[in-house]
Protein backbone atom coordinates (compact mmCIF):
# COMPACT_ATOMS: atom_id res chain seq x y z
CA UNK A 1 0.00 0.00 0.00
CA UNK A 2 1.44 3.44 -0.89
CA UNK A 3 0.57 6.50 0.92
CA UNK A 4 0.89 10.15 -0.59
CA UNK A 5 1.09 12.91 0.93
CA UNK A 6 0.62 16.39 -0.67
CA UNK A 7 1.32 20.21 0.25
CA UNK A 8 1.60 23.00 -1.23
CA UNK A 9 -1.68 24.56 -2.74
CA UNK A 10 -3.75 27.70 -1.14
CA UNK A 11 -5.05 30.97 -2.73
CA UNK A 12 -3.23 32.92 -5.65
CA UNK A 13 -4.44 36.03 -7.84
CA UNK A 14 -5.32 35.39 -11.64
CA UNK A 15 -1.76 35.04 -13.41
CA UNK A 16 0.27 34.06 -10.59
CA UNK A 17 1.66 30.75 -9.40
CA UNK A 18 1.61 27.89 -7.00
CA UNK A 19 3.81 24.75 -7.16
CA UNK A 20 1.85 21.75 -5.03
CA UNK A 21 4.17 18.78 -4.42
CA UNK A 22 3.25 14.73 -3.11
CA UNK A 23 5.45 12.76 -1.71
CA UNK A 24 4.66 9.00 -1.64
CA UNK A 25 5.80 6.18 0.39
CA UNK A 26 7.49 3.91 -1.77
CA UNK A 27 8.52 3.65 -5.35
CA UNK A 28 4.98 3.41 -7.73
CA UNK A 29 5.12 3.69 -11.92
CA UNK A 30 2.81 6.82 -12.69
CA UNK A 31 2.22 9.94 -10.38
CA UNK A 32 0.13 13.00 -11.16
CA UNK A 33 -2.54 15.38 -10.08
CA UNK A 34 -6.66 15.01 -10.56
CA UNK A 35 -8.86 17.81 -9.56
CA UNK A 36 -12.23 18.15 -8.71
CA UNK A 37 -15.16 21.13 -8.46
CA UNK A 38 -18.55 20.89 -6.66
CA UNK A 39 -20.97 18.58 -8.67
CA UNK A 40 -18.42 18.03 -11.01
CA UNK A 41 -16.24 14.51 -11.59
CA UNK A 42 -12.54 13.90 -10.69
CA UNK A 43 -10.48 14.63 -13.62
CA UNK A 44 -7.02 14.31 -15.07
CA UNK A 45 -4.46 17.66 -14.78
CA UNK A 46 -1.04 16.04 -15.52
CA UNK A 47 0.74 12.75 -14.90
CA UNK A 48 4.38 11.53 -15.26
CA UNK A 49 6.12 8.15 -15.09
CA UNK A 50 8.80 6.79 -13.58
CA UNK A 51 10.45 7.16 -16.48
CA UNK A 52 9.45 11.02 -17.18
CA UNK A 53 6.60 10.70 -20.00
CA UNK A 54 4.10 13.01 -19.16
CA UNK A 55 0.44 13.80 -20.09
CA UNK A 56 -1.07 16.88 -19.52
CA UNK A 57 -4.76 18.09 -19.89
CA UNK A 58 -5.67 20.24 -22.70
CA UNK A 59 -6.80 22.94 -20.44
CA UNK A 60 -3.27 23.34 -18.38
CA UNK A 61 -0.76 22.90 -21.31
CA UNK A 62 1.56 25.82 -21.74
CA UNK A 63 0.60 26.90 -18.37
CA UNK A 64 1.31 23.56 -15.41
CA UNK A 65 4.52 21.67 -15.92
CA UNK A 66 4.69 18.43 -13.81
CA UNK A 67 7.71 17.07 -12.55
CA UNK A 68 9.29 14.06 -10.52
CA UNK A 69 11.95 13.60 -8.59
CA UNK A 70 12.69 9.32 -8.09
CA UNK A 71 14.90 9.24 -5.46
CA UNK A 72 12.64 11.09 -3.14
CA UNK A 73 9.46 9.37 -4.81
CA UNK A 74 8.06 13.10 -5.08
CA UNK A 75 6.03 14.45 -7.94
CA UNK A 76 5.54 18.39 -8.40
CA UNK A 77 3.01 20.46 -10.30
CA UNK A 78 4.13 24.05 -10.98
CA UNK A 79 1.48 25.95 -11.78
CA UNK A 80 1.77 29.36 -13.58
CA UNK A 81 -0.54 31.62 -15.50
CA UNK A 82 -3.34 30.49 -13.04
CA UNK A 83 -6.88 31.52 -14.00
CA UNK A 84 -9.73 31.49 -11.71
CA UNK A 85 -11.27 28.30 -13.94
CA UNK A 86 -7.90 26.39 -12.49
CA UNK A 87 -10.17 26.56 -8.91
CA UNK A 88 -10.62 23.05 -7.44
CA UNK A 89 -9.51 20.49 -5.01
CA UNK A 90 -6.59 18.90 -6.34
CA UNK A 91 -5.47 15.41 -5.78
CA UNK A 92 -1.93 13.51 -5.74
CA UNK A 93 -3.08 10.62 -7.63
CA UNK A 94 -0.37 7.50 -8.28
CA UNK A 95 -1.06 3.78 -10.15
CA UNK A 96 1.23 0.95 -10.52
CA UNK A 97 2.53 -0.34 -14.05
CA UNK A 98 -0.28 -2.25 -15.77
CA UNK A 99 -3.49 -0.05 -14.64
CA UNK A 100 -4.92 2.42 -16.79
CA UNK A 101 -6.39 4.27 -13.57
CA UNK A 102 -5.13 5.82 -10.42
CA UNK A 103 -5.20 3.39 -7.76
CA UNK A 104 -3.99 5.43 -4.77
CA UNK A 105 -5.08 8.65 -4.12
CA UNK A 106 -3.91 11.85 -1.85
CA UNK A 107 -6.31 13.58 0.54
CA UNK A 108 -6.97 16.41 -1.89
CA UNK A 109 -5.63 20.08 -1.67
CA UNK A 110 -7.68 23.38 -2.25
CA UNK A 111 -6.63 25.66 -4.89
CA UNK A 112 -8.44 28.69 -5.29
CA UNK A 113 -7.67 31.33 -7.60
CA UNK A 114 -9.10 34.87 -6.92
CA UNK A 115 -8.49 38.45 -7.47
Amino acid sequence: QVQLVESGGGLAQPGGSLRLSCAASGRIYSMGWYRQTPGKERVLVATITSGGSSNYADSVKGRFTISRDNAKNTVYLQMNSLKPEDTAVYYCSARDGGRSYPNYWGQGTQVTVSS
